[in-house]
């Protein structure tokens, strides 16, 4: 078993889990802030639409964004005459996992935003902060708990992504096979081995992010007790 068979599809899963965590959170932070404590038939639309990845088939998701960035898609080919090209290439693999990892920090966000006492909100406002300084200086650090778990489950989620980012970005070794997809193509092949093998290095990773995540959120708790 040749070493690049595991650290190309490990590497290729930290970059595109990495990236796609980076812009689901900033997404999903101004959509939180802005539907947070908001009621009406419009907010409920569109968090309806922000959750709906969460609950549509990973492969839903890559037919969806098939329509929309292929050769024959919507924007797909003005995009390609601008030189962009989003199908089998690691940049669908960053949309696609992207997409399905978005609910995970807009409903942890927005839960944890609508739990900060709106009256420090509003004398922050009274006292001339921008709604930007409000959420920056106000809101997101007093809702950071359950931003961060938000986000550490979303990376977790996009370490492991597979339906969405074989349909959008292929499984080509060395380009877009991420972890996942390289224990999809091990196991096809009959090599049980790096299968197993993957299938133990994709799990322990996972475990070592959650165990991180609970050490650093009481850590943080401990920090703030302390005198």
């Amino acid at each position: 078993m040749e070493l690049s068979t595991i650290t190309q599809p490990l590497m290729l899963s930290l970059k595109v889990a990495g990236f796609a965590t980076v812009f689901s959170f900033l997404l999903a932070i101004f959509l939180a802030f802005l539907l947070a404590r908001k009621s009406g038939p419009l907010p409920a639309c569109i968090d309806a639409f922000c959750t709906l990845p969460l609950v549509l088939p990973p492969t839903v998701i890559g037919y969806y964004l098939i329509l929309v960035l292929g050769r024959r898609g919507l924007i797909g080919q003005t995009l390609a005459d601008f030189g962009i090209n989003f199908i089998f290439s690691l940049k669908g693999a960053v949309v696609a996992a992207t997409l399905v990892i978005f609910p995970l920090i807009y409903k942890s966000a927005r839960a944890a935003l609508e739990q900060v006492d709106e009256r420090l909100e509003n004398a922050a406002r009274t006292l001339g902060a921008s709604e930007l300084r409000v959420l920056l200086t106000i809101s997101l650090p007093l809702a950071s708990k359950g931003i961060f778990a938000g986000i550490i489950l979303a990376f977790a989620r996009g370490m492991g992504e597979f339906g969405a980012t074989l349909m959008v970005a292929g499984n080509i070794p060395g380009k877009t096979q991420t972890l996942s997809l390289a224990i999809y193509a091990a196991f096809q092949a009959g090599d049980d081995a790096t299968a197993t093998l993957l299938v133990l290095i994709t799990s322990l990773l996972c475990i070592f992010l959650l165990l991180s995540a609970e050490m650093v959120l009481k850590l943080s708790v401990y920090l703030r007790r302390a005198p």
